[in-house]
């Protein structure tokens, strides 16, 4: 059951955003130590009425239902892939560019489903080049592969989707960038080749020395925009794989218990992801004191009944990635007064920042809502680390949501909102829910369909 209090954060996000002040800032303060004042005492009295919510009923199996919630999930079909690269030979050709250059990575896997995971990176390149041509008045994307010799039956195995793909290898005793410039020679390199900004820089080396006289240079955000705006296919994907992250969370709230140490949990959320169809599972599980370094200490500590649990973890769906934070108490906890505070400060520190994020907004602007009403409620420098990042082939992307930027946020982006306060010594509390821009131009978190943003410190 939801405590009886609430917190009107629509009101607060007003303010930020209009600067129309409805109260007096003492007036806030004050209502809002009653009203966490008022939460504490409500979970006190469940404890001592062993009034147990029925939220995560724990069953034979522990992790029913987890196997079934993406069952369902699709992988990009072949025509999107094939839209995909029409529009990058479109941007190369109304740029004047000759190609596009990707060896197996995010980028290679959005125009030409070649992920690491299918071909391991070694100092034996494979590269995936797409360049335009004319044929009607059309542009048309063409595709091809640079493949070691000896690795040829099994690069055309990878199934690069395309209209006639080619494959051309190259022997050991052969360079393989002369090779690929050469592939692209008879479609006249007159303008410069863009590369894969991931690229490893003794590839981009190689193809300049084996054309002197063209520019080899990183792809300009014209074509790193394709990848940051989700087509819906993506952001199904996002939205089961972040669901089902925080479901597995939750999952394992209900297996704990005080004592228990930081490596069990972690072998447990491994366990959840596992059984709900993750690969590429991480987690990071702190208690108390040890979340005050954002990303951990080291140890491994026993939960102690006054300490918070902070899991940050994720996974990869059909190449897709999840990013989900929540720090949370057990009904066992006895957490201080001063932690449940600054646990609904980040909250609504979260909060704002998800009704400044809206399309057309500037991303530094997001950033700085979360961080002003933090700031203001005494945590200046205690907020470490920028509100967030992009999200989607790759757990970190671009664009991101800092302070210093001047990027422009746009339908179909996709992002993480966790901000956080570590006072280091005592304690370290963080909130990450991962959303994105709808076709309205409003916010949506992607994990709206199992609840959205943690309720409070014992419902996450």
């Amino acid at each position: 059951m939801k405590p009886d209090i609430h917190v009107d954060t629509k009101e607060i996000a007003q303010t930020f955003v209009t600067s129309k002040v409805t109260r007096s800032l003492s007036e806030w303060r004050l209502f809002f130590s009653f009203a966490i004042c008022a939460t504490i005492f409500y979970f006190k009295l469940q404890f001592l009425t062993n009034v147990s919510p029925e939220s995560y009923p724990v069953d034979y199996d522990r992790w029913t239902g987890l196997a079934n919630h993406c069952s369902d999930a699709q992988p990009i079909n072949g025509s999107e892939f094939l839209q995909r690269q029409e529009n990058l030979a479109k941007i190369l050709y109304d740029n004047g560019a000759s190609a596009y250059i990707a060896e197996p990575g995010a980028n290679a896997q959005y125009f030409g489903n070649i992920s690491e995971a299918t071909w391991h990176l070694s100092e034996r390149p494979l590269l995936l080049l797409i360049f335009p041509t004319l044929e009607e008045a059309n542009i048309v994307a063409k595709v091809t592969v640079i493949t070691p010799a000896f690795e040829e039956t099994r690069a055309r195995r990878l199934s690069v989707p395309g209209i006639d793909v080619s494959y051309v290898s190259w022997a050991e005793d052969e360079d393989p960038y002369t090779i690929a410039l050469h592939a692209l020679s008879a479609f006249e390199l007159e303008g410069p080749i863009y590369v894969d900004g991931m690229m490893r820089y003794f590839i981009v080396d190689g193809l300049q020395k084996a054309a002197p006289g063209v520019r080899i240079m990183s792809a300009p955000p014209k074509v790193t925009q394709l990848r940051a705006r989700k087509s819906q296919a993506e952001l199904d994907l996002l939205r089961c794989v972040n669901e089902v992250t925080l479901l597995c969370i939750r999952a394992v709230q209900a297996q704990m218990y005080i004592g228990i140490r930081e490596s069990q949990v972690r072998a447990m959320i491994d366990e959840a992801l596992a059984a709900a169809g993750l690969t590429e599972r991480w987690a990071l599980v702190l208690f108390g004191e040890n979340a005050a370094l954002p990303h951990g200490s080291g140890s491994d500590r026993a939960l102690g009944n006054a300490e918070f649990i902070l899991i940050d973890t994720g996974g990869l769906l059909l190449e897709y990635h999840s990013d989900v934070t929540r720090t949370f108490m057990l009904h066992d906890s006895s957490i201080p007064l001063e932690h449940t505070t600054i646990w609904y400060d980040v909250h609504t520190a979260q909060t704002l920042a998800h009704a400044v994020a809206r399309e057309g907004a500037n991303t530094s602007a997001v950033d700085k809502a979360a961080r002003d009403w933090l700031d203001g409620r005494g945590y200046k420098g205690h907020f470490t680390h920028r509100l967030g990042h992009g999200i989607g082939l790759e757990d970190h992307e671009a664009p991101y949501l800092r302070g210093g930027t001047d990027d422009t946020i746009q339908k179909g982006n996709a992002f993480s909102n966790e901000p956080g306060i570590y006072i280091e010594g005592k304690v370290g509390i963080r909130l990450e829910d991962c959303f994105y821009i709808d076709e309205g131009g409003n916010s949506v978190f992607l994990t709206k369909g199992v609840g959205g943003q943690a309720l409070s410190p014992l419902y996450p």
